[in-house]
């Protein structure tokens, strides 16, 4: 059995797309595999649609204040007493055009949002998932929403990190991530002097010290000021994703175990969702099948059996992330992978042969 379990390619296809393209063409190349799919997030894009599903819920739809201060459509999943919140739908990359993308202007404050309306709605536990967003504020306008700091100790809070980087320093948010979301040099060094003083205010207010603390970094500094200012567990976002959704059961069935993500290069083995599929494979050998693939030597050290990259090197950016080209690039590494299947197992129609 095939185990088709990838992360969402990010400004381009969810996870769960990507797992329908990849689960039919394998169906098609070989009628003869069992495929099944479990598409997963880290914390970012499909986190709340993934987790609501698995938990049985409904998604609520919300208006809030997005990165750029304008208002978007978000929503929150509300599963009995517990709500599902993705900051992504309130404050992520996607939702900032390319040019206008800076994160020394973008805003958190809709989370806080977010966070006031499942509250309202009566969660009282709320699931966080952290990653893809535009922003770097350390929680500034999360906190800034009236009423958002006497949640504390009303509802218990959970903050599904997709990384392990501590808030401030030369692995923290600013540093690493800044540049991703449109920060030049200059701004940068800004943001580190920012986030250095945010911490130094939620230390002063709370006790609490996240400069270093793992995960403390996530969606720009949000995962520290939900900790400092709010109590919230950080957990390893994949990682308790995979036990909520009885990951471990599905792995056993596999021969073979197909995760990727927009773009694999060292950062994933921080945290990112193919690592902890890998970490969770029980022995099956797992494919990644990433759009961009970086750093090959590491990822294949770690443990990856296939590394498939999806988009030719010559392709320009805009165009890999373009979803049609993304589409039938992703048909094509599917038959790839099924090539090397059949190079690497024997011919008794199981796609996993000899796991050994």
């Amino acid at each position: 059995m095939i185990l088709v379990a990838p992360d969402s390619f990010k400004e381009c296809l969810d996870a769960a797309h990507v797992s329908g393209i990849l689960v039919d063409e394998f169906r098609r190349l070989r009628p003869d595999w069992e495929v099944a799919a479990c598409p997963l997030s880290d914390g970012g894009e499909g986190f709340a649609g993934i987790l609501t599903a698995a938990l049985g819920g409904r998604r609520i739809p919300v208006r809030v204040t997005g990165p750029l201060g304008t208002p978007v459509q978000a929503f929150f999943g509300k599963a009995g007493e517990t709500g599902i919140i993705e900051v992504a739908s309130a404050c992520g990359l996607a939702l900032v055009p390319p040019e206008r993308r800076d994160p020394l202007r973008t805003t958190t404050r809709g989370v806080g949002e977010l966070l006031l309306a499942a509250a309202g709605a009566g969660c009282r536990e709320l699931l966080v998932g952290l990653g893809g967003s535009a922003t770097c504020d350390g929680g500034v306008g999360m906190m800034g929403v009236p009423g958002v700091a006497e949640l504390r100790g009303r509802i218990a809070l959970r903050a599904f990190c997709d990384v392990d980087n501590p808030f401030v320093g030369p692995a923290g948010a600013a540093r690493v991530f800044g540049p991703q979301k449109g920060a030049d040099a200059a701004a940068v060094e800004l943001l580190e002097v920012r986030m250095r003083e945010q911490a130094a205010v939620m230390f002063a207010r709370t006790g609490v010290d996240v400069s270093a603390l793992p995960g403390a970094g996530a969606a720009g500094g949000l995962a520290g000021a939900l900790h400092a200012c709010l109590g919230a567990e950080l957990v390893p976002g994949i990682e308790t994703l995979l036990g909520y959704l009885d990951f471990a059961v599905l792995a056993a069935r596999a021969d073979w175990i197909v995760t990727g993500e927009g773009s694999s290069d060292r950062q994933t083995l921080g945290g990112k969702v193919p690592m902890g599929v890998l970490r969770h494979a029980s022995g099956v050998p797992v494919a990644l099948i990433s759009g961009r693939i970086r750093d090959r030597e590491r990822l294949s050290a770690a443990g990856f059996a296939r590394l498939v990259e999806v988009s030719p090197p010559e392709l320009p950016l805009p165009e890999a992330l373009r979803p049609d080209i993304a589409g039938m690039n992703l048909r094509r590494a599917a038959a790839d992978f099924v090539a090397g299947c059949a190079r690497l197992t024997r011919s008794s129609g199981s796609p996993g042969g000899d796991r050994g």
